[in-house]
């Protein structure tokens, strides 16, 4: 797809700041307009850093109900118009999620890029800085690039390593099995997961409040991973890649911001490489990956439903009461079924929900098209040395080092503190 103006002024930037001459490339891009300046400053990462979401332009106030309507897309109501029509963000009520950038044909809204305060960083090589990338990211950059190219990749741009988050999942995985075998002791009990998608998560916490004390107090593998590094590794900066803008936004919350430091979406990614001649591709395979297909399939909706299922049967094979997963499919599908629990039609006892149609491999900023990711995913997850992280050495070895010794220790709050979040209040706050 073209590139707004906004992404082309980032990649100049991503260029200059590699070669060390990012000033006078500003300089050059500056042309007395007031957008041009605001694009500047965000795609060089200024700006607020709480906020992710930024009103570039007063709006016409003629957009049409459908699909280019940020105040109807805002899930929140964190949009409204003022006396003239124009677009007004209220930050109370914002959540960061990204859909009123996604849904905006005029680029009146723009999400900050976080990469350019990274590369100085990235040159030195003093601080060790580490990428984790998303389980989606599997074939959005071509059949050719294997995981261990990606890493050489990423590597090249002057990261220290790359970490899959599917590593991650697979532990959370375990995590959310013995919650549920913990909550769920009667027919009528049922739980929802924390796990993944941050609109599913910010639209149970603000708008379907009633069902907080049902969702699991677990991290996302996106934070999971990012404390685990840093246990491992004090002093290093961490760095998530994915497919959606609500990431950005999820790494700020005040209880968790202290695991990763920057988000780059796909699509940033891909400019990156563009803007500094990287080619993925072309790059020698740099190590092999040690996460089961539990945490591979976490990338598409269904997945985090069928990978703590299959790890709960075998850690309890005995148990009477199964997993029995519904999940939902993109926005209104989570409202519906948020609603019929609310409701008390409910027909499961584990809900699931992704704010993206087909899950992360749907998300807003992928690059290939969703059923064609959703394939690369299933084909990776077969791929796999292992079915579920209970099967899976690399897991339990890496969790000793966490200082999860067994798995029980998973449901103590002191042993497994980097792995839990409190949803008794509004954490986002």
């Amino acid at each position: 797809m073209p590139e707004s103006k906004y992404e082309e002024i980032f990649k100049k930037l991503v260029k200059s700041a590699y070669r060390g001459d990012m000033d006078n490339e500003m300089a050059k891009i500056r042309d007395g307009d007031s957008i041009t300046d605001q694009y500047l400053l965000y795609a060089a990462g200024g700006g607020d850093p709480n906020t992710v979401v930024f009103k570039i332009r007063d709006c016409s106030g003629h957009c049409d109900a459908g699909d280019d309507n940020c105040e109807a897309a805002c899930l929140f109501g964190a949009i409204v118009r003022d006396m003239e029509g124009n677009v007004v963000i209220t930050p109370n009520n914002c959540t960061g999620c990204g859909r009123c950038v996604e849904v905006c044909k005029h680029y009146s809204l723009v999400d900050k890029k976080e990469f350019v305060p990274l590369i100085k960083l990235l040159k030195d090589r003093k601080v060790p800085v580490f990428a984790i990338i998303a389980p989606a990211f599997i074939g959005q950059f071509g059949p050719a690039v294997t995981p261990g190219k990606m890493r050489a990749a990423l590597k090249r741009l002057g990261f220290y390593g790359m970490v899959e988050v599917a590593l991650f999942a697979d532990m959370l995985t375990l995590k959310e099995a013995l919650e549920f075998d913990r909550h769920v002791t009667r027919e009528e009990d049922f739980m929802l997961t924390s796990m993944c998608c941050p609109i599913w998560v910010s639209m149970v916490k603000r708008v379907y409040k009633d069902l907080v004390p049902h969702i699991s107090p677990s991290v996302s593998p996106m934070v999971a991973c990012g404390r685990g590094i840093k246990h491992l590794h004090p002093g290093a900066k961490v760095v998530f890649i994915g497919p959606c803008i609500a990431k950005k936004a999820e790494a700020k919350e005040p209880d968790i911001r202290d695991a990763v430091d920057a988000v780059l979406t796909f699509r940033e990614l891909e400019q990156i490489f563009e803007a500094v001649g990287i080619n993925p591709s072309e790059m020698d395979d740099d190590e092999s990956e040690h996460s089961s297909s539990a945490g591979r399939i976490y990338a598409r909706t269904g997945g985090v439903s069928r990978a703590i299922s299959e790890t709960l049967n075998k850690l309890r094979p005995e148990r009477k009461i199964k997993i029995q997963a519904i999940h939902a499919d993109g926005v209104q599908d989570c409202r519906r079924m948020l609603k019929d629990v609310l409701a008390g039609y409910i027909k499961g006892n584990f809900l699931e929900g992704m704010g993206c149609n087909g899950g992360c491999v749907g998300g807003p900023k992928v690059i290939i098209d969703p059923v064609e990711g959703r394939q690369y995913v299933e084909n990776y997850s077969k791929e796999a040395g292992s079915l579920t992280p209970v099967d899976n050495k690399y897991v339990l070895e890496l969790l000793q080092r966490l200082g999860i010794h067994d798995m029980h220790d998973f449901l103590d709050s002191s042993k497994a503190a980097m792995f839990i979040r409190d949803f008794g209040e509004d954490s986002s706050r």
